[in-house]
């Protein structure tokens, strides 16, 4: 891995975790079983690229060359989100996994019951944080706009996107032991992981905005959006690469489900070496839509890159 890219992985994990451990109540605040489990999920480890992508974004677009401040917040919004998915996920009703980020899943650990609830928290808290970053209305609104739509079902009043990671997720289980198309993994992988992954660009961009006097926003977030598309689609085509070709030790997570399950991922359609060559055409792809950008875009090239190179 790039030494800057590893740099800017740690320190992201860091600015991310530290407005987490602010935002999210203590495990001594009342009721005890329910904030345990959401910070036993949230402190569980993990690789915040979704925050860290948010909060590159928002440094590239304000022009400051800097992050902004309380972009980690909407950072740690994001992460809060994808954690709550991830602790549904893994219940026994959907996925029934019992390893997560190389720790025992929540409802493991806390029960069925609360690890629903502590699902159902995290969300709740993402959406408060959102809510109150240091950012004008004009700002607040279109984020929760992009992030609510990005994790329901595409169902909104004038809604332009696909359907979101909950959507995604329930094709992805009614498709389950059916042969896969291609229409219907790239549909699936677009909605339950590329959405999220997209949201956090856009909203990271429309942040990075609000601290600008760049006039050109709706080409900026155009761009963003193809940018995060492209990428968010290649992460997850690697992460079906992976769950074939690497341990559960290497993972953090059970390997191997997918094809045990007969679900839908792009290796089962096209093969692994296909899948890899499509993972990289699409970075390209990503690179070309931040190209107005310049050297402004290296780091978060970069990142895109270490989505496609990396081995868990």
């Amino acid at each position: 891995m790039n030494p800057s890219v590893n740099d800017l992985l740690r320190s992201g994990v860091e600015l991310t975790d530290a407005a987490l451990e602010r935002l999210l109540p203590s495990p001594d605040t009342l009721p005890h079983s329910i904030h345990r489990a959401m910070r036993h999920s949230i402190f569980a480890g993990g690789k915040r690229l979704r925050p860290i992508l948010a909060m590159e974004v928002a440094r590239m677009t304000s022009g400051a060359g800097e992050i902004p401040s309380g972009a980690a917040d909407l950072g740690a919004a994001i992460e809060m989100i994808h954690t709550y998915s991830l602790i549904h996920d893994d219940l026994p009703a959907l996925d029934n996994d019992d390893l997560r980020r190389g720790k025992p899943t929540c409802h493991v650990v806390f029960g069925e019951a609360i690890a629903i609830l502590a699902g159902d928290a995290l969300q709740t808290l993402a959406f408060q944080t959102i809510a109150a970053l240091p950012v004008p209305p004009a700002t607040t609104v279109p984020i929760l706009r992009e992030v609510s739509l990005a994790i329901g079902t595409g169902v909104g009043p004038n809604s332009p996107l696909p359907p979101g990671m909950i959507g995604g997720q329930v094709v992805d289980i009614e498709s389950e032991g059916k042969a896969p198309t291609a229409e219907l993994v790239e549909s699936i992988h677009r909605a339950k992981t590329g959405a999220l992954i997209t949201t956090s660009i856009v909203s990271g961009g429309l942040y990075g905005l609000a601290q600008s006097e760049h006039d050109h926003h709706a080409d900026t977030i155009g761009r963003l959006r193809v940018f995060g598309e492209k990428a968010g689609l290649a992460f997850q085509i690697v992460d079906d690469v992976l769950d074939m070709t690497q341990s559960s030790e290497e993972l953090g997570k059970t390997a191997g489900k997918d094809t045990a399950s007969i679900k839908a991922t792009w290796p089962a359609v096209f093969g692994i070496e296909r899948s890899l060559e499509d993972a990289e055409e699409l970075i390209a792809d990503a690179f070309a839509a931040l190209e107005p950008f310049g050297k402004d875009a290296e780091t978060l090239k970069a990142l895109a890159s270490y989505l496609v190179e990396r081995k868990h």
